[in-house]
């Protein structure tokens, strides 16, 4: 199970992160956890593959949403960007933001299930 020392090697701001859960550890690595079922990632990169930026923008906008409630800024930096290009429907290559953010979201799945 992941603990906080290994969130704050991570990069996450695990202070931040446990004052929205009312300092409550477990439910905070729980809720970190819950990460491992999410489909965002994938729902995101469907989208951006078929150059849907309307549902790339809803699923970049839930993802970043969970990932600024636990305060996981190494996926959500690059999530946010995106999340800000597609609001406004720009039209950019986003594969190299999605390809960070996919990285970052490897390491903390990593992580999770070790």
């Amino acid at each position: 199970m992941i603990t906080v020392d290994q969130l704050n090697a991570f990069g996450a701001d695990t202070k931040d992160g446990l004052s929205r859960c009312m300092g409550m550890e477990a439910l905070y690595l729980r809720l970190v956890g819950m990460m491992a079922q999410d489909n965002h990632m994938e729902a995101l990169k469907a989208a951006l593959d078929q150059g849907d930026l309307d549902a790339a923008f809803e699923a970049a906008h839930a993802l970043k949403g969970v990932l600024a409630n636990l305060s996981l800024t190494p996926v959500l930096t690059p999530v946010s960007e995106m999340t800000e290009l597609l609001r406004t429907r720009t039209k950019t290559d986003y594969m190299p933001m999605y390809a960070e953010a996919e990285r970052q979201m490897s390491a903390l799945l990593t992580l999770i299930n070790s």
